[in-house]
Order: C-alpha cells, then sequence, then structure tokens
C-alpha cells in the first residue's frame, strides 16, 4: 500500500484545514515538499513522483491565494476543488500517456516488465480507476454543497471514492497477471 503514500499530504491538509484554511494549505505543502524531497533524496525518479509533484503545485497555488485573500471564496469550496485537482491529474496522466501509477508501479516491479504493453495497460486501468473516484468524491461534494446534504452524504462519497480505487489498485494487477499467464500457457489435451 505504499502508493496511499502519495495521500498524506492531503490528509495533513484536511484535518488542519478544519481549524484554519491557511494553515491547511501550508500543511499540504510542508509535508508535500518533505515527502517528495525524501523520495528524491532516495534516488526515486521524477516519473514515480507525478502524484506528489502535483500535490505541491496544488497547494502552492491554493496556499497563495490562501494567505493572499483569506476571505476568499476558494476557502468553501477546496474540498470540491482539490478532487477536481487529482482528477485532472489522473485524466491528465492518461491523456499523455504517461499514467500517474506507472511510475509507482514500476518501484514495486522488476524493469524487464516495464516496456510489456501490458503493464502499461494495466496502470491505464489503475489511473482510470483512481480518476473515477476523484471525479466522483468532487463531483458528489459539489452537489451536497448545493443540496445542502447531510455530512454523511460527503463522508460516503470519499469512503466510496477512495475505497473502490484502492481495492481495485490491489487486487487487479494480480488478475492482469494471472490472465497474461494463462493466455501464454500452452494448450494441452484434456485426458478423457
Amino acid at each position: 500500500m505504499g502508493y496511499l503514500r502519495g495521500f498524506i499530504p492531503w490528509i495533513v491538509a484536511g484535518v488542519v484545514l478544519s481549524f484554519d484554511w491557511r494553515w491547511g494549505a501550508i500543511a499540504g505543502l510542508v509535508s508535500g515538499l518533505l515527502l517528495l524531497l525524501q523520495d528524491r533524496f532516495r534516488g526515486v525518479g521524477l516519473d514515480a513522483l507525478i502524484l506528489e509533484i502535483s500535490t505541491v503545485v496544488y497547494f502552492v497555488v491554493v496556499g497563495a491565494v490562501a494567505v493572499a485573500d483569506p476571505g476568499s471564496a476558494l476557502a468553501d469550496h477546496t474540498d470540491v476543488v482539490s478532487f477536481g485537482w487529482l482528477a485532472a491529474t489522473a485524466w491528465g496522466t492518461l491523456a499523455i500517456r504517461r499514467p500517474f501509477t506507472l511510475g509507482i508501479a514500476k518501484r514495486q516491479t522488476p524493469p524487464e516488465y516495464w516496456d510489456m504493453p501490458e503493464f502499461v495497460r494495466v496502470n491505464d486501468h489503475i489511473t482510470s480507476a483512481w480518476g473515477a473516484g476523484f471525479t466522483f468524491i468532487g463531483v458528489s461534494l459539489a452537489v451536497c454543497g448545493a443540496v445542502d446534504a447531510p455530512a454523511w452524504v460527503g463522508i460516503a462519497a470519499h469512503v466510496a471514492g477512495l475505497v473502490g480505487p484502492a481495492v481495485f489498485t490491489k487486487v487487479y494487477p494480480a488478475r492482469a497477471q494471472a490472465r497474461l499467464l494463462a493466455a501464454e500457457a500452452p494448450v494441452t489435451a484434456v485426458p478423457r
């Protein structure tokens, strides 16, 4: 579950944001920068840090707005905007044919698999699952805000939109590998 590490700044920001959105943005930025620098010092390539880089950029922008204009309307919509940003990151990396999960997967997979079309395709599907989850949460939160839904509805959207892709990320690669191995297995006659 190392891929969840990239979400730490979002969690930190969410907790601190409940007290003050300016400090939430700053806390997200600081924790994001610390994780990014820690990974770079460990020699992690930039392709494996797309989510972390996107996170830092987000918190720089939101932090600048929060500090420059603490009364900004953005303060009331950071939940929707943050999931919109994450969705744009996922869908954008798919559009440029560099799914953000690819670099993460390379950290956990032997190099001989990296250039296989199946490896990239698996990461396309995983990134799509995360993109769909982020989009679902962002849209759900926007609707919840528009209709003044109870808090539990937004919480349920968070859970569904994050647990679904997390489970898919855990289960799908093994299933795809099993299908690939089954397709490569020689066909033998079954005794009657």
